[in-house]
């Protein structure tokens, strides 16, 4: 584990600022909790320290490297979600792809789409 710094993160959707300038120190070892009610920019800041949102402002360190830019699969932080929408029965590639499929894109177009998703958050070795 790393430590973890968050300087003045903001995130904003169009006109809508949700995330108000954040900062947070997590030192290498530490376990901390974040509470609030639903709504409050939790899973968001989380996502944000993981790479899966982009951040409107202010700067993300891990290990005292800044990853504003860096992809999630290179930063080497996991999120685990509360409730995950899996189906157990399919493979990880057919998970990936279950909603464009249900959406009748073609099967190059979902291949191309969860490789190339896989390869960001790097998974390909788990897609079979």
């Amino acid at each position: 584990m790393a430590q973890v710094t968050v300087r003045n993160i903001v995130k904003r959707y169009g006109n809508a600022q949700v995330i108000h300038g954040v900062n947070v120190d997590i030192a290498d070892g530490e376990f901390v909790i974040l509470v609030g009610p639903s709504g409050c920019g939790k899973s968001t800041l989380l996502r944000m320290i993981a790479g899966l949102e982009a951040i409107s402002g202010g700067e993300i360190s891990i290990g005292g490297r800044v990853v504003n830019d860096i992809l999630p699969k290179d930063r080497d932080i996991a999120m685990v979600f509360q409730n995950y929408a899996l189906y157990p029965h399919k493979n990880v590639a057919d998970n990936m792809g279950f909603s464009l499929k249900i959406k009748g894109r073609p099967k190059a177009e979902i291949d191309a789409k969860v490789k190339k998703a896989a390869d960001i958050l790097d998974l390909g070795k788990l897609l079979d």
